[in-house]
């Protein structure tokens, strides 16, 4: 005579990336606070995928806090230059915390690779150094691609595409949403002394290279609707290259393609002559670009 044993339900199912619990709900805890629509966005990533975008936002959201901090660049830099030690305990396979402890499973979880993260820290050194006021083309392209191309190098690999078309996209997406933000914040970026607009086409439009001088400027206008041709061409290619990648990974960066693209036509339609002018996607326009993302 057989008993029958008792049926308890399936099994519960692992926590993402295998790691802890408490640590996941750290991370998650420190990207909601961050009040931005990058929490909700991730949401439609598989929980593996979702933690290691939440960990990359999360060491992203910490470099770039230090960075910004009004204390003087004798105070910031040790603190980013001990953010090169946390990253080598990445790839030792271990953490220090709840946010680089997700890291390390995310990094042989996805092949993440420690160049980007070092690049990241590159830009945001860039500019903890010295306010940045009027970079050349060359340094802009740079400071672009450190602090926002190394986030998509990191970013479509936790996607699920580690292809040269993934990292083509990772760099003009990154370009492209970092002009996008140079444009939006002009104002916010003035009242820091800071002026990320490029030196050459502020000479050519008679604009000077002063923060708070150049909004006011009469020529200020063109050399934002440059920046703003710029990141278009920028938009461009990375589409280009998406048709060459996983099209299912890509989804999260088409969503955050279009949400830029569709700010940068808001700004661009509103004119400069008032950079100071919030300007932003409405609610309905958010909705209407989720769901036209969120099958495809």
């Amino acid at each position: 005579m057989s008993l029958a044993l008792p049926s308890f339900g399936a099994a519960p199912r692992p926590a993402p990336l295998g790691a802890a619990t408490a640590d996941l709900a750290a991370v998650e805890a420190r990207v909601r606070a961050a009040g931005t629509s990058f929490y909700r966005g991730m949401r439609v990533l598989p929980p593996d995928r979702r933690a290691a975008m939440y960990a990359i936002y999360a060491f992203c959201r910490i470099v770039d806090d230090i960075a910004d901090e009004p204390a003087p660049p004798a105070d910031r830099l040790p603190r980013l230059a001990a953010w090169r030690g946390h990253v080598a305990t990445l790839y030792a396979g271990s953490g220090e915390d709840p946010v680089t402890r997700v890291l390390a499973l995310a990094v042989r979880r996805f092949g993440l690779r420690r160049q980007d993260f070092l690049a990241v820290i590159d830009g945001m050194q860039m500019d903890a150094e010295r306010a940045i006021v009027a970079p050349d083309l060359r340094a802009l392209d740079l400071y672009c691609d450190r602090v926002a191309g190394a986030v998509g190098r990191l970013s479509v690999r936790a996607f699920g595409d580690a292809s040269p078309a993934a990292d083509r996209v990772a760099g003009a997406l990154g370009r492209a949403l970092q002009l996008t933000n140079i444009l939006r914040d002009l104002a916010e970026d003035a009242a820091r002394g800071r002026l990320y607009l490029p030196a050459e086409w502020l000479a050519e439009a008679g604009v000077p290279a002063d923060p708070h001088l150049a909004l006011a400027a009469p020529g200020l206008p063109a050399v934002c609707a440059r920046t703003a041709a710029l990141a278009r061409q920028n938009f461009a290619e990375a589409r280009e290259a998406m048709r060459q990648c996983n099209r299912r990974a890509m989804r999260p960066a088409r969503m955050m393609g279009a949400t830029y693209a569709a700010l940068l036509r808001r700004m661009e339609r509103r004119g400069w002559r008032d950079p100071a002018e919030p300007v932003r996607l409405p609610a309905w326009e958010k909705l209407w670009l989720a769901l036209r993302f969120a099958f495809v």
